[in-house]
């Protein structure tokens, strides 16, 4: 029986009503799908989103972490059922690999991120307060909050796996119920995992819906701190643009549209070089995976003059040997294009690039499909292009979505820069070259065109990620035609989607919004030394101010016989004074840190667990022989860390010496133990 994809909104499955589309098999022309054009309570669905907003962003961002990774863990467990139909969009097993896998990937990268990367609270706290006005007590602070709206996330037909996990993975980090849009041709797929999400229960209900069919009208229920992400054609991104949601009502837009993708091969690499082969297997390799059909493959091929002809019979010898056929066949390296009606939009773009380039490999005309495929079939074979003039304008504003590449001569870095710009803004580049003056000039030239730039040369032969290859952690987005958006790029791409306030208040009561202690602030005395205090007991502004210790040549020269550490600063009297910097032999900053360290340490076994790292350290003042220093210490933050039975304390820092002048500043981070895990003595 043919499969009807269904939506999920309001908690219930639905098949929904109205025009069902047929999604066919581009290889047999069978039906593997039916998708209901409508029929679906948008009001409701979007209804649904807002009432369980408060809740999850209530949660903290180790809270939604740690459901990313567990969601991650369950679809690594049932990946073999979305396989088993993923042949009928056309992709062989290999595509659907890096669809799958790679989606699932994508949330086990965000929930690391939230683990290590994001604190174990609400808000993201940016950087240090700061005095307002010449006055310590007003301060400023920015910080970072969840938007009150939801995400709707629409996805292109190419990646309905991953397109839809890289969308989740960051919103629903960043506390925003999800509403999944996938395309239809390829919502049956969508739809597989979009089941084992809900089946998996780790996502609170109402977090996550999945709306098969039409979406037309679902814009005209967003509003104010609403977010809507698309991939798809720049026309659909215009479209989308132009609506009231947008315009009027504030609703935020992350578009990834068209990108004409350039790849450069650097004036160096010649034919029996490492960086040739590299170049030329890359560009074969984005030609067929997928069978082009991704935002990041490769378009244009920008190749020196005098190098074109070696370029074209290499293409020409990598493409010989891939095998097209149906994705079912073992041994087959290239299916078909999603449909035959994207067959044929892929066939009118080419023959407008034909009116500025020549066919060197493949073309519209070839018949590659194998036998037993349908009349009308979505194979269309790999194709290399040469521009008649490297200026026209259709190689550099056309995109065939498809196996589709142009090869571009250029004569020069400045030619080859300009060139590049033509395509008015991608998602990635690539320069393959290991001239590392050329990579340089032409990188900081191109970069303001792209979201992405890879670098290959033979240093990282089999240690790079491939051309078209979308990094969660780096920026997967791009400027102008590419849609300006900023799907990916890790914790940054989490900030986006919160907002931003800036926050100006006396320092104490900044204490009590951000949870962070500042310099402005009132300072606690504890009852006991504070590392004696569990971290439920610590209070943020809890301080220690310790005794003094004098520092003597002595010291100084016990320290760097002991480390090795003989800089003429601290071993040369006469060197140090004709220093701009000292009026003689300084201490080691080091050695400041340790003596201060000895000064503020409670020795005794007890809440504080260990010490896991300093932040933000600065030495301002030197400290001489004879100085006297003495340490403020004082509980700056404390965050209890997800599943566990402890958390994290940061400690603001500050040495000063004997006339109160500043002499080091720094964060130290220690892990301390909750109430009962640790015997204390207080």
């Amino acid at each position: 029986m043919t499969h009807h994809v269904s939506s999920f909104v309001s908690g219930e499955w639905t098949g929904g009503s109205g025009v069902l589309h047929e999604v066919l098999d581009p290889t047999t022309g069978a039906v593997a799908a039916l998708v209901h054009g409508g029929g679906v309570d948008l009001a409701a669905s979007v209804g649904a989103a807002r009432a369980v907003g408060p809740s999850l962003k209530a949660m903290t961002f180790h809270e939604r972490a740690l459901m990313l990774k567990s969601l991650a863990k369950y679809l690594t467990q049932h990946t073999s059922e979305v396989y088993v139909d993923y042949a009928s969009s056309g992709a062989t097993m290999a595509d659907a690999r890096v669809d799958v896998e790679g989606g699932i990937q994508v949330l086990s990268v965000y929930a690391n991120i939230g683990l290590k990367e994001m604190p174990s609270d609400t808000i993201v706290v940016d950087g240090d307060a700061e005095s307002l006005i010449g006055n310590p007590g007003f301060v400023g602070q920015t910080v970072y909050t969840s938007r009150p709206g939801i995400a709707v996330l629409i996805n292109a037909f190419n990646f309905p796996v991953w397109g839809m996990l890289e969308k989740l993975a960051p919103a629903f980090l960043a506390g925003l119920p999800v509403i999944v849009k996938p395309a239809t041709t390829t919502a049956h797929l969508a739809e597989i995992v979009a089941r084992q999400i809900v089946e998996s229960g780790i996502l609170p209900p109402g977090s996550f819906q999945f709306l098969a069919g039409s979406a037309r009208e679902l814009l005209d229920h967003l509003g104010v701190g609403d977010y809507v992400s698309v991939t798809g054609s720049a026309a659909t991104a215009a479209t989308l643009r132009a609506n009231p949601a947008i315009t009027q009502r504030g609703v935020l837009l992350n578009a990834e549209a068209d990108s004409l993708n350039a790849t450069v091969l650097g004036p160096d690499a010649a034919s029996e070089q490492d960086e040739f082969t590299l170049f030329t297997k890359a560009v074969a390799r984005e030609m067929t995976s997928k069978s082009g059909q991704k935002c990041t493959s490769i378009r244009r091929v920008l190749v020196p003059r005098e190098q074109v002809p070696l370029v074209i019979e290499a293409l020409r010898a990598q493409l010989a040997k891939v095998v097209i056929g149906d994705p079912r066949e073992e041994g087959t390296h290239m299916g078909p294009l999603v449909s035959a009606d994207h067959r044929a939009d892929v066939v009118t773009a080419v023959r407008i690039l034909m009116t500025e380039a020549d066919v060197v490999v493949g073309g519209p005309d070839l018949d590659v499909a194998p036998d037993g495929a349908a009349d009308i079939n979505g194979y269309f074979a790999p194709t290399v292009l040469l521009a008649r003039e490297s200026n026209g304008a259709a190689v550099h504003t056309v995109e065939a979505f498809g196996p589709v590449v142009t090869i571009i001569p250029f004569d020069s870095p400045s030619d080859l820069v300009a060139l590049v710009g033509r395509g008015e803004g991608s998602l990635v580049a690539s320069v393959v070259s290991n001239d590392p003056q050329f990579v340089r000039e032409v990188v900081r030239s191109i970069a303001p065109w792209h979201g992405r730039v890879l670098v290959v040369n033979r240093d990282i032969a089999r240690g790079s990620a491939p051309h078209g290859a979308v990094l969660p952690q780096l920026i997967h987005g791009g400027p102008g035609r590419a849609g300006g958006g900023e799907e990916l790029g890790g914790r940054r791409a989490v900030l986006h989607l919160l907002q931003a306030t800036s926050v100006a208040s006396s320092a104490t009561m900044g204490v009590s919004i951000t949870d962070r202690w500042n310099a402005g602030a009132r300072q606690l005395e504890p009852a006991v030394h504070p590392f004696r205090l569990h971290l439920e007991d610590l209070r943020l502004g809890d301080t220690l101010h310790t005794g003094r210790r004098l520092v003597t040549i002595e010291d100084i020269e016990h320290f760097a016989h002991f480390t090795g550490d003989t800089f003429y600063a601290h071993m040369d009297e006469a060197a140090a004074a004709a220093s701009p910097i000292f009026t003689g032999r300084v201490a080691h900053g080091y050695f400041v840190l340790a003596a201060a360290a000895g000064l503020f340490v409670d020795p005794d076994p007890g809440p504080v667990l260990a010490n896991v790292g300093l932040d933000n350290l600065r030495f301002v003042q030197p400290v001489y022989p004879g100085d006297e220093i003495k340490v403020r210490l004082t509980a700056k933050h404390k965050a209890l860390r997800a599943g566990a039975s402890w958390g994290e304390v940061t400690w603001d820092v500050e040495v000063t010496n004997q006339r109160d002048e500043v002499c080091a500043a720094y964060d130290i981070i220690t892990v301390n133990a909750c109430r009962g895990d640790q015997p204390t003595d207080a």
